[in-house]
């Protein structure tokens, strides 16, 4: 099955990306067969960034939601990048960034809200590379950054 009849199957449907003109970056760049996708924050079902440390403000399944928002976000992106989303051959490396407590270690968890995504719709492929960290503060307070790097054809 095509990833974009998966996704309407499941009731996703990724935003086009959208970058401020003000800022000196791209939401993807590519690099060969690789496509960079730059780090991106998550919404809300209404559409706000969630601000706050998980761990005090958000616990890790409200923070694994907020991972899954941005790979949402990420699938509007590869399609703005390559066009289609079938020419995606694997998801190859994530970096998962988590603002949080010192004394927060459930990260792992958090970024499987992305990761899980990708497994879904690529199987095998959709399996990554990928580093889970920790953080004292993210642009904005915003709670959970996450970037990534996508082989395509």
């Amino acid at each position: 099955m095509k990833i974009e009849a998966k996704l309407a199957e499941m009731g996703i449907e990724p935003p086009e990306p959208s970058i401020p003109d003000t800022l000196p970056l791209r939401a993807w760049n590519v690099s060969g067969n690789l496509v960079y996708l730059s780090g991106a924050g998550p919404t809300d079902e209404a559409g706000n960034t969630p601000i706050g440390k998980v761990g005090r403000d958000f616990d890790a399944i409200e923070a694994a939601g907020f991972a899954q928002s941005i790979a949402v976000a990420h699938l509007g992106v590869l399609k703005d990048a390559l066009g289609d989303l079938d020419r995606v051959i694997q998801i190859v490396k994530v970096l998962g960034m988590v603002n949080c407590t010192e004394d927060f270690t459930e990260h792992p968890m958090v970024i499987n809200g992305y990761s899980d995504l990708f497994v879904e719709l690529w199987g095998e492929n959709g399996r990554h590379a990928r580093s889970a960290i920790g953080m004292a503060q993210l642009p904005g307070g915003m709670a959970v950054e996450i970037e990534a790097i996508v082989e395509f054809m």
